[in-house]
């Protein structure tokens, strides 16, 4: 072992110690979805659940979003590394709350549909393109700019024009 490679282990087992295991290792997108549909749709039964996957699936397929589950999930603004509370797309992960799941069927639930979601092509009758949604409590301003889709449980759905 020569001098340079000595030191490049050295350093790379002071980064292993120094970094926890979740950081170093990429986002488990099957994980990333599960939570999208827990925190996001739990109280929307299966169906709701299912439309916010269709909804994050499409985003993965748009130009005009992240590439990857995690990436859509996650989108949000941050500073120094965290999500900035209230400014993520979805609105679960920069809520200020840890990700614990508390409802075991719901949790379960999402799990199978967040499964099915990465394993095989899904469609939803009238969100092949929805890319957007909000609870029906609220109006945002974005929702002006869009093609209203359909409501599935407490949820409204949008598509670009």
């Amino acid at each position: 072992m020569t001098y340079t490679t000595r030191i490049a282990a050295a350093g790379a087992a002071v980064l292993a110690a120094c970094v926890p295991a979740a950081l170093a290792a990429p986002p488990d997108p099957l994980r990333c979805l599960t939570e999208a549909l827990y925190f996001e749709a739990r109280n929307q039964g299966w169906r709701g659940m299912l439309a916010v996957g269709v909804v994050i699936q499409n985003r993965v397929d748009d130009p005009g979003y992240p590439m990857d589950i995690c990436g859509v999930v996650r989108q949000g603004k941050y500073w120094r590394g965290n999500p900035v509370k209230h400014k993520c797309q979805f609105s679960y992960y920069c809520d200020g709350k840890p990700e614990r799941p508390a409802e075991k069927e719901a949790w379960t639930t999402a799990q199978g549909l967040a499964t099915l979601l990465t394993t095989t092509e899904v469609e939803v009758a009238g969100l092949e393109d929805a890319t957007h949604y909000h609870a029906v409590w609220v109006q945002p301003p974005w929702s002006k700019h869009l093609q209203k889709r359909q409501r599935i449980g407490k949820h409204v759905f949008y598509a670009q024009r």
